[in-house]
């Protein structure tokens, strides 16, 4: 037995009790006839209690079929609470806890990562943004209240959680571990201990900045960063780092620094020596002894041809050529002294030059100045085209070597990752709290960014990071109240093939190493 709602032809609702044997129904009791739905629900419930009393099932029926499929519809869309866009949030909620952030007990750090990834603005606009597409609550106030929670107390949580998983994700030891930096600037020439005016990479020479230092892992996966001074040398940024790297996460001498040869010179090349660490730099061929560079210069120029030359101390020169490396140098020199060609073409620099030239502006010059372009020179560079050297203590193979170098691209990347994707600068905070307690987001988030690529790449799905999140953000959850239950159903819709092709990302298995 069960309970059937018969829509008549007058549009009033029948509800009775039916039986069914042998393919035929047979009334069994009648509840009356309803002109409303609310009256027809309350027949309902009426024969539903009578038909528990009787031990049968409690099932709708209805024999107009399109009526029953308009009835529940209006049904669930009158209780339907809410369309969520949360596709990004569902996502990178799984991406987030599979690293092991959600050891941090905050939903603000958890709020303020994830909108960073998907949706980088200012922490205003996240704060109207995680109202608007995630139904979250977040205060502004408690927002910056949380950053300098940040810096007291979890800062150092936040990059021990993404070393422990880093050195999971490579099989328990780092292995390569590249260090570079960069500048991050303010929209202000204001300057305190940390902000100050320095060399800007981002070309920003009015305006305060700090530096970062940045430490990846082979794969560009984030370990650690410092922020410094605006103004320091950069090439004194990376020996303290890296010994604090190492103390911080009792590590052994385990991995090889990989940098490039603007943060080297003697000092620091020599305070890794003493430290024992093993290393790979760039080395500046132009800046060695007469004597080396006699050597260098007299070497077969034949394509991807590998020179080497041991020090005293033990460490090895290694010189490689590339055709397409003299290609690119020849091609270069040739535009610049265009530019040279163009810029004199009467063979003198002016006053109006010189008074162009930065802080040449203070300069005076009575009389023109002549100018003239020194083919020697020329010439002279021209033997360098397609040389590259790097220094190494280890006991790699010049192509080992070679290929460990060039691998310094995953750092650049995160920085471009960072300042582009993330929206890393420029910084609107003040303190220094707060602003350490920014880039410490902007690093878990960047975590975040690299994990997700790691398991797109893992599971085969051809996206882009950026394109992912892009499908994301059209995946919607419905909400439905389910009175009856006092909760509510929830439904998060794949509904176009792009949806489909990241479904199995929304898979918490997807995230096991």
């Amino acid at each position: 037995m069960f309970v059937r709602k018969k829509v008549n032809r007058s549009g009033t609702i029948s509800i009775v009790v039916v039986s069914k044997s042998h393919g035929k129904f047979t009334e069994v009791k009648k509840f009356g006839v309803a002109k409303s739905a609310d009256e027809a629900d309350l027949l309902y419930q009426e024969a539903k209690a009578w038909l528990r009393t009787q031990g049968g099932q409690q099932e709708i029926d209805f024999d107009n079929h399109k009526g029953r499929e308009v009835e529940e519809t209006k049904r669930v869309l009158s209780n339907m609470d809410a369309v969520l866009i949360n596709g990004t949030q569902l996502l990178l909620d799984l991406v987030y806890d599979s690293i092991g952030f959600n050891r941090i007990p905050d939903d603000i750090l958890r709020h303020l990562v994830i909108a960073r990834v998907s949706q980088p603005r200012s922490k205003l606009a996240t704060v109207e943004y995680l109202k608007s597409y995630y139904d979250e609550d977040v205060e502004l106030g408690k927002i910056y209240r949380y950053m300098d929670k940040l810096y007291n107390t979890q800062m150092e949580l936040a990059q021990q959680i993404s070393v422990e998983h880093t050195r999971k994700i490579l099989g328990g030891r780092i292995g390569l571990m590249f260090y570079d930096v960069t500048t991050l600037y303010f929209e202000t020439s204001r300057t305190d201990a940390l902000r100050e005016p320095g060399f800007s990479k981002d070309g920003k020479t009015a305006e305060s900045q700090v530096v970062l230092g940045l430490l990846v892992s082979e794969g560009g996966y984030p370990l650690s960063y410092s922020l410094f001074n605006g103004s320091q040398y950069e090439g004194f940024t990376m020996i303290p780092m890296i010994d604090d790297f190492r103390q911080r996460f009792a590590l052994g001498k385990e991995f090889v620094v990989v940098a490039d040869s603007g943060l080297m010179n003697k000092n620091n090349v020599s305070l890794l020596q003493q430290a024992g660490y093993k290393y790979v730099i760039g080395a500046r061929i132009k800046n060695e002894s007469a004597d080396v560079r006699q050597w260098i210069l007299s070497l077969e120029k034949k394509d991807k041809a590998c020179h080497e030359l041991t020090r005293k101390n033990g460490e090895r020169l290694i010189v490689s050529y590339s055709e397409s490396r003299a290609k690119k140098d020849a091609y270069n020199r040739g535009r610049g002294v265009e530019r040279l060609k163009k810029a004199y073409r009467s063979g003198r620099l002016t006053k109006h030059q010189v008074n162009k030239r930065g802080y040449n502006k203070f300069l005076e010059i009575s009389k023109d100045v002549e100018v003239s372009i020194s083919e020697e020179k020329i010439s002279e560079d021209s033997r360098w085209d397609g040389l590259k050297g790097y220094i190494t203590n280890t006991d790699l193979n010049a192509e080992q070597v070679i290929a460990e170098y060039h691998s310094l691209w995953v750092v650049e990347r995160a920085f471009r990752i960072s300042k582009g994707s993330l929206d890393m600068r420029p910084i609107f905070h003040f303190t220094e709290k707060r602003i350490e307690a920014h880039v410490c987001i902007c690093f878990i988030a960047y975590k975040v960014y690299k994990e997700l690529e790691r398991i797109i790449r893992r599971k085969g799905i051809g996206m882009s990071v950026g394109k992912a999140l892009d499908a994301a953000k059209t995946i919607t959850t419905i909400r439905v109240k389910l009175p009856e239950n006092g909760g509510y159903f929830t439904k998060t819709m794949f509904l176009t093939e792009k949806h489909h092709a990241i479904e199995p990302l929304f898979n918490p298995k997807a995230y096991q190493i």
